[in-house]
Parts: structure tokens; C-alpha cells; sequence
């Protein structure tokens, strides 16, 4: 391409872009002229909108089929492996197909919160715009905490679809950034055979990158420095663990107070990030690409690249890789995702509660961040137990705390054990409007299916 090409294509993507994000989309010579600081300053100066706010409550309530493909669709044998070891997860109930067919499930399951991240599109009916919220377009958001309600477990074949909307939208003060929107989103899961295997709550925080960068709250945490001793030690808690596995966890010998024992994380690293999105967390929600395709996507979500210090437009979700432009967004280092925290307190349940247990609820508060360097210690204890519904239900409390001694996460679950005396625990069942919903968006997906069929044809 010619200097003079290239030059007019800039120009042309600086006069489609005068609005919004577009102010902040620079060339490679404005990063240069100005410095990587004031790009990233100019490229954090937005504030929330109120119009999206507003914008947000009137969609409460309104849900639609999702129809976008996510990085999985399919818990294929190898898919279910791969994000079992995504989380650091080596139990052989995903992860060998062989092992399931002497276990209650008959074959190989997955870890329950694979339902996160698995996603076939539906065809359905697209909500009308001004049910589609706001766009809060410039403004950083994060996962702040999240609750699952299980009622099916996912086999290894298994292809999950799904339907959402927000939930609730409520406004608060931020001490890390000032002003902040709270949204509940809700997507329930189900199979191809109309089973509704979960639903999913999550609690997004959306802040104003640039008031959180001058707050600068977590700008004076410590980076982590490590000893061979501190590794050792660390070492020691990863030979500790075990996974309860084929013997069972009895409802009976489970008592209150009971301690589920230390799981340890980390220290976070960029590779754990990579393992995490090849294992099967993948790209979405925005598409992150390569080549000719990121190019393509760039087109489509300009506002959504950031360039770095070489003037290259890169994604603004490097904040989980990318430590300068974390500290862009007000903290010291790249952090995790609040999923990932997710999936490791998962992962504390299952070691624990063997083949034959089933996690019904688990609910999570992300209390603090989690950056590169970081060591997470997860552990549990066991809050009460009662029969309820044909199941034998233990509570039990979560927390996750760093190196520094700060605790960064709290939850609560529920899973049902066996009992010597009743046997395994059924499975929950799903409230009877939901499952009615699950039908009617399957019923509308074969309808548009047999709808555009001949159109194919032709």
C-alpha cells in the first residue's frame, strides 16, 4: 500500500469516527506526537451517559434467544478436557472419557460451569431497539460477582443454547471510581433436548475509565516479589490437594463446621490468561481476531480498539494482559476475570464433593482484584445440611484470599450429596415458567428454520 493510500484511509476513518469512542480512535503519528500517556488519557475521557441509563431500564425485563455463535457450542469429549485444564481442573470425570460409564452420569460429564461459556445460536426474534439497553459506549466494565442455580448436568455431546435480558439496572456511588451502574444480567442454559441445565445471574459494574484512573484507589498496591521459599511453600499446598472422586462423600459424615481445605491459584500470569481463553473461554463477547478477520472487526466495533504503544489498534480487553493499559483504567497490573474466579471456586466444590455430588447454587461477590503475580488460597467450610426435595443439601461458605493476606472473594453454594440412608441425592427441577419459555424459544427456532429452508434450497 502507498504512504499516500494509507494516509487517506485515516483521514476517512477519522471523519467517520467525530462521535463518541470514534473522538479517541488516533492514527500511529498522533501516539506518536503525543505520547502513549495522553493517548490513553484521551482514550479513557468518557463519562456514563444517562441516556443509556435510561435506556437500560426500560429493557429490564425483556429477553430474547441469544443467536450469536460463542467460541464453543458443542461439549465434545476433547472441549470439555480442555476447559476442565483451562481453570487448572485435572478431575477424571471431564477430563478422561472412560472413566463416567462407572459413575452415576453413565459417561463423561462436565464441570457444571462449562454452561458459562458454551453457546449455539438460535434463530429468534430480535428485541425491538429501544428494548436493547445502553450501549455505554467508552466505559469499562467488569464482572463484580455472579449466581448459578443448576438443574441438569452437561454430558459429554451435550450443545447448549441459551436466551437473556437484563435483569435490574440500579446507579450508585463508586469509591473507585464515582458514579457507577450495577447491571444484573440474566441467560438461562438448556440442551438440545429442551432441558433447562442452568441459569446464570451476573452482576456487571460499569465505571468511567478516566475517574478511576485520577481516584487512582488501587494504585499503590505492591507488586509481588517471590523467594524460592515462597514457592516452595506454595508447592507444598498444591501436593496437599486432592479430589474426592470415586468414594463417596456421605450426607451423614458431613458436619458443620467442617473445613474443605486450602486450593491454591496462581500467581497469576499472561500465560494463565492465554490457557483460559484457548481452553474454552474463548473471544466473545466482542470477536477478538487476527489478520484480514481483526481487520473486519474493527470495521465493526471501532470504538473498542485502543491503540498501544506502537500506534497499532489493539483491544481494549487487554486490561487482562496488557498492564500499561490497565493502569490506563486505574489499577496497577493487568487482572483476572471475574469468570475465572468463578470457575476456581467451582473447581474447590467438585474436588470436594465427588462423582456423585451435584452443585445446585453457587453465588459469588468479586470483593477485590485480582492481579498478575497474585496468589489466590480458596477454601470453604461447611455452614448447615438439611433433606429437602429428595436431596441431601449441604451449605457451604467460600472465601478466596491473596498473599496479602486481603480477601478478595466471598461465596456461598449449595450441592447435594449421597446419603447411606436415602441414596443419591434427585436433581432439582426447573420452575415451570421457565421451562414453558425454554419450549416456546425452541418452537419459534424450528419455525424460522423451516421458513428460510426453502430459501436455501433455491
Amino acid at each position: 500500500m502507498r504512504d499516500t493510500d494509507l494516509a487517506g484511509r485515516r483521514r476517512r476513518t477519522r471523519s467517520r469516527n467525530r462521535t463518541g469512542w470514534g473522538r479517541w480512535i488516533m492514527s500511529a503519528e498522533s501516539i506518536a506526537s503525543t505520547g502513549q500517556n495522553e493517548a490513553f488519557e484521551a482514550a479513557t475521557d468518557l463519562d456514563i451517559d444517562d441516556v443509556d441509563i435510561e435506556k437500560d431500564r426500560r429493557a429490564a425485563g425483556a429477553v430474547a434467544a441469544v443467536r450469536q455463535q460463542a467460541y464453543l457450542g458443542t461439549a465434545t469429549p476433547e472441549a470439555v478436557r480442555n476447559f476442565a485444564h483451562s481453570y487448572g481442573d485435572d478431575n477424571p470425570l471431564w477430563t478422561d472419557p472412560d472413566y463416567g460409564t462407572g459413575t452415576r452420569w453413565g459417561g463423561q460429564i462436565a464441570p457444571q460451569i462449562i454452561a458459562a461459556i458454551l453457546n449455539t445460536p438460535l434463530r429468534g426474534d430480535p428485541l425491538p431497539r429501544e428494548l436493547r439497553g445502553g450501549s455505554y459506549r467508552g466505559i469499562h466494565a467488569f464482572v463484580s460477582g455472579g449466581t448459578w442455580q443448576w438443574y441438569r448436568p452437561v454430558h459429554a455431546g451435550d450443545r447448549l443454547y441459551s436466551f437473556k435480558g437484563l435483569e435490574s439496572v440500579e446507579v450508585k456511588k463508586s469509591e473507585f471510581a464515582g458514579r457507577s451502574v450495577i447491571r444484573v444480567n440474566r441467560e438461562v442454559k438448556f440442551n438440545q433436548r429442551g432441558e433447562v441445565v442452568g441459569v446464570y445471574r451476573t452482576l456487571i459494574i460499569l465505571t468511567a475509565r478516566r475517574k478511576a484512573r485520577e481516584a487512582g484507589k488501587y494504585k499503590q498496591v505492591p507488586a509481588p516479589s517471590y523467594t524460592s521459599e515462597d514457592i516452595a511453600a506454595l508447592d507444598a499446598v498444591y501436593a496437599a490437594e486432592t479430589v474426592q472422586g470415586a468414594a463417596p462423600r456421605w450426607f451423614e459424615d458431613v458436619s458443620v463446621g467442617e473445613q474443605l481445605g486450602t486450593m491454591a491459584k496462581g500467581p497469576l500470569t499472561t500465560t494463565d490468561m492465554i490457557v483460559f481463553h484457548a481452553g474454552g473461554y474463548g473471544f466473545v463477547p466482542y470477536g477478538l481476531m487476527t489478520s484480514r478477520l481483526n481487520w473486519r472487526n474493527r470495521q465493526r466495533i471501532p470504538a473498542f480498539y485502543i491503540p498501544n504503544e506502537y500506534g497499532v489498534p489493539d483491544v481494549a480487553q487487554r486490561v487482562h494482559w496488557d498492564s500499561a493499559w490497565a493502569q490506563a483504567v486505574g489499577t496497577p497490573r493487568a487482572y483476572d476475570y471475574g469468570v475465572l474466579r468463578e470457575c476456581w471456586l467451582h473447581h474447590r466444590l467438585t474436588d470436594w464433593m465427588g462423582d456423585d455430588g451435584f452443585v445446585v447454587r453457587q453465588h459469588d461477590e468479586i470483593r477485590k482484584f485480582n492481579y498478575h503475580g497474585d496468589i489466590q488460597y480458596i477454601s470453604g467450610s461447611v455452614t448447615g445440611k438439611r433433606q429437602e426435595d429428595d436431596m441431601n443439601l449441604v451449605d457451604i461458605a467460600l472465601t478466596a484470599v491473596n498473599q496479602r493476606d486481603e480477601q478478595t472473594v466471598i461465596g456461598e453454594a449449595t450441592v447435594a450429596l449421597r446419603s447411606r440412608e436415602h441414596g443419591r441425592s434427585l436433581l432439582p427441577q426447573p420452575p415451570a415458567d421457565l421451562q414453558q419459555m425454554v419450549w416456546n424459544i425452541m418452537e419459534r427456532d424450528a419455525e424460522l428454520r423451516a421458513q428460510q429452508e426453502p430459501t436455501r434450497r433455491q
